[in-house]
C-alpha cells in the first residue's frame, strides 16, 4: 500500500462520509464583509499602478479570481479581477477600463497564485496578461483530498467554517457600473481562498498526497492554450436528431451565420437564436421565410431581416453541390467507442474491462475520484493499442506520452500492465 492507501484506509476520512475538518457542532459562521470592506473598483492606469506597487510589496502567495459574463456576452473575456495578499489587502479591477494588466501580472510573478478552478479563469487572465508561473488550485486539490463537494462555497464551509454569500455566480459581470452586492460577493470570493489552500496543503499532506498535487498543479500552469476547436457547430444541442448530410449543412450556416452576428453584437449565441431553432430548421429545411417562421425558435416576434437572414443560411446549404456537403459524425483520433469495442476487437474490451475495474478500485482506496487517478480516456488509449512488448517501462512511456503526471504512472501502470498481460493469456 501507497502512504495514501494506508491514510484512507486507517479511518473514514473526515472529507468524505465522516466530520469535516471543523467541527460538525460548531454552526457556519456568515461572511458577510471583506475585512477591509469593498474596496474601490480600479478602473484607471493610476489606479492600477497603486495596486501593483502595492501588490509587488505584498508577502506570500495571491489569491486570484475572474468574473466573466457567460450567457451574456460573446466569448469568455473577464470583465472583473480580484486578487488579494498579504500586505496588499484586496483588489478590485475592470479590465474594460485596464484591459492591460501585464504589469500587475509581473509584479506577481514570483509568487504562488492561489484559483479555484484554475483552468476556467487561466484562459481568460492570460488574454489580459496575467500568467502565472506557479499554482495552488483549490478545487483540484479538493478533490484529490476526497471532498464530495468541490464549489468554493463548500470548501469553505466544510474546511474553514464560514459561509459565503451565494446568488450572483452567473448574473451579468458586463453591467456597470457594477452594484456593491455584486462586488461585496466578489471581493469574499477572494477572502479567504489563501487560508482554504494552507489548510488543504496540511490535509494533502496529512495523506500522503501532497507532492501528486503539486505536479497537478505545474502541469496546468504550464499547459499551452487549447487550439481552437475543430468544427464547433458539432456541439449543437441536438445533433443526434440530425443525421442527413445536408441537414448539417443547415446546421453549419446557420451556426456559422448565428456566431458572426453575435461575435459583431457581442452577445451570448444563445440569445441570438437558440440552438432548438437551429435544429428544427434543419429537419424542416423550410423553402421560404414563411415556413421557416412556421418552426419552433422563428416565432412572431423574430423581425423580418432576422428572419431573413436565416433564411438565407437555409438557402445556402441547399444548394450546396454534395462534395461541399459534411460527412455526418465527427472524426475523432483515438479508438472508437467502448460499446463497440466487443465486435471489433474482443481482446481490447478485455483489457478495458479489467483495467476500469482494477483503476476504479484504487481510486476508491485513495479516495479520490477516478478521472483524476487517470483519464478514462488515457486508459481507453492504453488499452485499445497497447505496445507491443509487454513490460511496466513500454506503459509507462505510453502514458506519459499522453500527458499523464509521474505519480499518475507510478500508482496507475502497474495495473494497465496486468490488464494488458491478462487479456493476452486469456
Amino acid at each position: 500500500m501507497t502512504d495514501a492507501q494506508e491514510t484512507a484506509a486507517e479511518t473514514a476520512l473526515r472529507t468524505t462520509g465522516g466530520a469535516p475538518l471543523v467541527d460538525v457542532e460548531q454552526a457556519p459562521i456568515p461572511l458577510l464583509e471583506p475585512r477591509e470592506g469593498i474596496p474601490p473598483v480600479v478602473a484607471t492606469d493610476e489606479a492600477l499602478a497603486d495596486v501593483v506597487a502595492a501588490f509587488a510589496a505584498g508577502t506570500g502567495p495571491v489569491a486570484v479570481d475572474a468574473e466573466r459574463a457567460s450567457g451574456y456576452r460573446y466569448g469568455q473575456r473577464a470583465y472583473l479581477v480580484q486578487l488579494r495578499r498579504a500586505g496588499a489587502g484586496s483588489a478590485l479591477i475592470d479590465p474594460v477600463g485596464c484591459p492591460d494588466l501585464s504589469a500587475l501580472g509581473a509584479a506577481i510573478d514570483d509568487a504562488e497564485w492561489v484559483l479555484h478552478a484554475a483552468t476556467q479563469d487561466l484562459p481568460c487572465l492570460r488574454e489580459i496578461g496575467m500568467i502565472p508561473t506557479r499554482i495552488f488550485d483549490t478545487e483540484l486539490a479538493g478533490r484529490l483530498a476526497g471532498f464530495p463537494r468541490v464549489g468554493l462555497g463548500a470548501m469553505v464551509e466544510n474546511v474553514l467554517g464560514f459561509t459565503l454569500e451565494k446568488g450572483h455566480s452567473a448574473v451579468d459581470w458586463s453591467t456597470r457600473p457594477l452594484p456593491d452586492p455584486w462586488l461585496r460577493y466578489a471581493a469574499l470570493d477572494v477572502e479567504l481562498l489563501v487560508d482554504l489552500r494552507d489548510a488543504l496543503e496540511k490535509e494533502l499532506d496529512r495523506q500522503g498526497k501532497l507532492g501528486w498535487a503539486m505536479e497537478e498543479f505545474d502541469a496546468i500552469a504550464t499547459a499551452p492554450p487549447a487550439p481552437p476547436r475543430k468544427d464547433p457547430w458539432r456541439r449543437t444541442s441536438g445533433m443526434h436528431k440530425v443525421r442527413r448530410r445536408r441537414q448539417l449543412a443547415v446546421v453549419r450556416e446557420l451556426w456559422n451565420a448565428r456566431d458572426a452576428v453575435a461575435q459583431r453584437r457581442d452577445i451570448s449565441p444563445g440569445k441570438v437564436l437558440g440552438d432548438g431553432a437551429i435544429v428544427e430548421a434543419a429537419l424542416g429545411l423550410p423553402l421560404n421565410v414563411q415556413q421557416l417562421t412556421a418552426l419552433p425558435g422563428f416565432g412572431h416576434r423574430m423581425g423580418k431581416r432576422q428572419l431573413e437572414q436565416w433564411q438565407a443560411a437555409v438557402d445556402r446549404a441547399r444548394v450546396l453541390p454534395d462534395s461541399e456537403l459534411p460527412q455526418p459524425g465527427q472524426q475523432v483520433a483515438g479508438p472508437p467507442p467502448p460499446r463497440a469495442w466487443a465486435d471489433k476487437d474482443p481482446a481490447a474490451a478485455a483489457r478495458l474491462s479489467a483495467a476500469r475495474a482494477s483503476v476504479s478500485e484504487l481510486a476508491e482506496q485513495l479516495n479520490m475520484p477516478q478521472e483524476n487517478l487517470m483519464t478514462p480516456d488515457t486508459v481507453r488509449r492504453v488499452c485499445w493499442e497497447p505496445p507491443r512488448e509487454r513490460t511496466l517501462e513500454t506503459i509507462s512511456a505510453v502514458l506519459a506520452g499522453l500527458g499523464a503526471r509521474r505519480w499518475q504512472i507510478e500508482q496507475v501502470a502497474p495495473l494497465l500492465l496486468t490488464a494488458v498481460r491478462a487479456a493476452d493469456q486469456a
